[in-house]
């Protein structure tokens, strides 16, 4: 009797711990992702900047930067909010200083936000991810959008949790 009660134990055991993998694996299978926005160069052109040493943000950003928008996050821009679908890219690249003159270096990384009111509720509808370098394969942001972005977007509540201004 106290084999065939230890071997439910371990077999109930088993299968509570497959079940929550299952669930656990099936969660993050199902975390959106946001899409590495191909061709965005040849969106618009919202605005640039650089940030310098001593800058607050400079340990996060220090570089120069580009952002683009698709039609659709340019309509936001114009007249908020933004709808789903809009798309804002932050190109950050290294910034050169030499011979009198700032140019862009390499690429530091590829931001964007991704409006899907649906799939990133937990984020004010925007979805986040920071592309190393520029590359598709190389995702730094994932599951953490809401501790590694979003907390600091939180103080644009009011203008769709959105910082840059279009200027036509």
């Amino acid at each position: 009797m106290r084999k065939f009660i230890l071997l439910f134990a371990t077999i109930a055991a088993t299968l509570s711990w497959a079940a929550t993998f299952r669930a656990a694996s099936a969660a993050t299978a199902a975390a959106p992702e946001v899409a590495f926005p191909t061709g965005y160069r040849a969106w618009r052109h919202v605005k640039s900047m650089i940030i310098e040493p001593g800058h607050p943000l400079s340990g996060l950003v220090e570089g120069t930067h580009h952002l683009y928008a698709n039609a659709k996050a340019l309509q936001g821009y114009r007249k908020r909010p933004f709808a789903d679908g809009s798309v804002i890219v932050f190109d950050l690249l290294k910034t050169e200083r030499g011979d009198k003159a700032i140019t862009e270096g390499g690429r530091k990384a590829v931001i964007v936000m991704q409006k899907d009111s649906k799939r990133f509720a937990s984020t004010g509808g925007w979805g986040f991810e920071v592309f190393a370098e520029g590359r598709s394969d190389a995702r730094k942001v994932g599951n953490a959008a809401h501790d590694t972005c979003f907390t600091c977007h939180t103080s644009e509540r009011s203008r769709d949790f959105v910082f840059s201004e279009y200027r036509d």
